[in-house]
């Protein structure tokens, strides 16, 4: 009883944090599965009472062989019924399970999805593809098989053991030890286990992890012949996880043996009690004595087994209890990034930007990234960012999207701080173009009609444009199907300066109030930068840009330029402002171009 009261706190434990995830229906098809399983377990311990009648008839003078039939054919009854019974509570349970997995993976996958940049490197690509995967397959397996068991198991160990009260004290005694013993089995079997199931999650993610950089990084692993590297890395993570998991498969392997062993030597027993005590008996007692020791022998399996049914749980629980810990902890993990109460343009600053003293550091950082920047862009302008490599540029424009928040100071679009809106709203005002350019599989349509939040309705006439500004239209036409053409996930059949170019059409087809171009015309040539940008000065002449380049001939036109020196601001103004007062400046544009090409600029 010890073992069963521990389990059913262990159950509680994982189940609270996940029961949230069922649904009415979920809750309405356990209690039929209840139902069922008790009738199944009625039936299951009436058959020992059919087997009592009719050890006493092929035992009594002048039994009729139709009685004998009699209560074998209730015995058949009886077995029947808790076949079909089960056949029942396994499709329920497997439904309730499939139900449970579908929700808790829509939720998770939902929860990640609102997360910062913060969260998701907490948790990292490669573990919340394992918790959204694996880790609910585990519980999605435990629910399908251990719903049926925690139900099953206390039920059928009282009623058994209410079935063989004072049958005898003997046969008690031994069954009490069987049953101390397979849990004290399973109890040790369980702590030398429970800490090992918790690594294999941990290894499994290490092989996701290992996969994933093997996959994206495999033309710099060909270039560099580094297979044989790689292959010893994956071998390492492998090996790793193939010992642990080895270790506890053998580990549970061994608990079936000493259950058996347990199960037949309980047998065996109750028969050499049961034979010294019909030895030891009168003639008239002879025969309710052996009439009862097949009965309780019965029963006692059945005690037994619902033991080895909660053994079984305890086999299941620690992969599930380590998955549904994982689970619960993206789950109750609330992102930094919190929604603001606008939703509705209040001002009519419509397009400016303002960065008023904003300093950055990440939240596990000691050092600040960005140290007091001060900007303002008007609706029209152009401003461009330059500075060296980890200067902070692109860390200044991630703050506009919020994917991190300021650590202090603000930053205010149509002069309101980005905290206030909500930020579906907020990033419905901006065009943002990564430093990576990011493709989805699908069409080159699919691609573009992003810009207008993932959905399919920005009108073809549009895309057709948004693509001919971005310089992207002669290749797309040159594809086997054009605008319907295939795009690989990643953009792997297209080269950097395509997926570019077709990220920059996904901006402009959004129309946004501000365009925030990260470092994206770095792998176009210059005839492309240059054509596209004209193009763009046109399209977005009543927008505001902001735009984050290495090259000083990407932004020599712009209407503004802020120069970053290790997150400082070291400069502000034109081109030839800064040409003739800034120190930083100068050297970044003398390293690209000649004084002739920067003073004709």
């Amino acid at each position: 009883m010890y073992g069963y009261l521990n389990i059913k706190y262990l159950i509680q434990i994982i189940m609270l944090k996940l029961f949230k995830n069922f649904t009415k229906k979920d809750y309405l098809l356990i209690l039929i599965s209840l139902l069922l399983i008790v009738f199944q377990v009625w039936l299951d311990l009436k058959i020992p009472d059919y087997m009592s009648e009719i050890t006493k008839l092929v035992q009594t003078e002048g039994s009729q062989m139709s009685d004998i039939l009699y209560q074998g054919g209730f015995m058949l009854l009886c077995a029947f019924g808790s076949l079909v019974s089960a056949i029942i509570v396994c499709y329920l349970t497997s439904l309730i399970s499939a139900s449970f997995s579908l929700n808790l993976r829509k939720n998770l996958f939902e929860k990640v999805e609102n997360f910062s940049m913060q969260e998701i490197k907490k948790f990292s690509t490669s573990s919340l593809i394992t918790r959204t995967t694996n880790d609910i397959t585990n519980i999605q397996m435990f629910i399908s098989m251990g719903m049926q068991l925690i139900i099953k198991a206390p039920i059928t160990a009282i009623w058994a053991v209410f079935k063989i009260l004072n049958k005898s004290w003997q046969w008690s005694a031994i069954t009490g030890v069987a049953v101390l013993i397979l849990l004290s089995c399973v109890i040790t079997l369980m702590v030398i286990v429970l800490p090992r199931f918790k690594k294999v999650q941990k290894l499994i993610d290490n092989i996701n992890k290992l996969t994933r950089e093997n996959l994206t990084g495999i033309r710099v692993i060909r270039a560099f012949n580094a297979e044989k590297y790689q292959e010893s890395k994956f071998e390492e993570g492998n090996d790793a996880l193939t010992n642990t998991q080895t270790f506890n498969q053998k580990a549970m392997a061994s608990l079936s043996p000493v259950i058996y062993l347990i199960m037949n030597t309980l047998t065996l027993s109750i028969y050499f009690v049961g034979s010294h005590l019909i030895d030891s008996a009168s003639m008239m007692d002879k025969l309710p004595i052996f009439s009862n020791m097949v009965v309780f022998s019965s029963y006692a399996m059945q005690v037994i087994m619902s033991f080895l049914m909660l053994a079984m749980i305890f086999i299941m629980y620690p992969r599930a209890q380590v998955s549904a810990d994982r689970i619960a902890e993206v789950l109750n993990t609330n992102s930094t990034i919190k929604d603001g109460n606008i939703d509705k343009d209040t001002t009519n600053k419509k397009g400016e930007l303002e960065f008023r003293n904003v300093s950055f550091k990440y939240p596990d950082g000691d050092e600040y990234i960005l140290k007091n920047i001060s900007f303002t862009a008007k609706k029209g302008e152009t401003v461009a960012i330059i500075g060296s490599t980890g200067s902070g540029k692109t860390t200044l424009v991630n703050l506009i999207p919020r994917f991190y928040d300021v650590t202090d100071g603000q930053v205010l679009v149509d002069g309101i701080d980005v905290k206030e809106y909500k930020q579906d709203f907020l990033h419905n005002k901006l065009g943002y173009v990564p430093q990576k350019a990011i493709m989805f599989s699908g069409s080159v349509n699919y691609n573009v009609t992003y810009g207008d939040n993932g959905k399919a309705e920005i009108s073809k006439e549009k895309i057709k444009k948004a693509i001919e500004i971005a310089q992207a239209q002669d290749f797309v036409e040159k594809m086997p199907k054009a605008y319907e053409s295939h795009i690989a996930q990643g953009g792997t059949n297209i080269s950097g300066g395509q997926k570019q170019r077709l990220a920059i059409a996904r901006a402009i087809a959004r129309d946004p109030e501000i365009y925030i171009f990260d470092d994206s015309f770095s792998a176009l040539d210059y005839k492309t930068d240059y054509t596209l940008r004209e193009e763009l000065k046109k399209y977005t002449k009543d927008s505001t840009n902001i735009i984050v380049a290495q090259r000083i001939g990407t932004i020599l036109t712009a209407d503004k330029i802020i120069v970053l020196e290790h997150g400082e601001c070291v400069g502000i103004g034109t081109h030839k402002e800064l040409l003739k007062n800034c120190k930083v400046y100068q050297e970044i544009a003398y390293s690209q171009l000649s004084k002739e090409e920067l003073e004709n600029g």
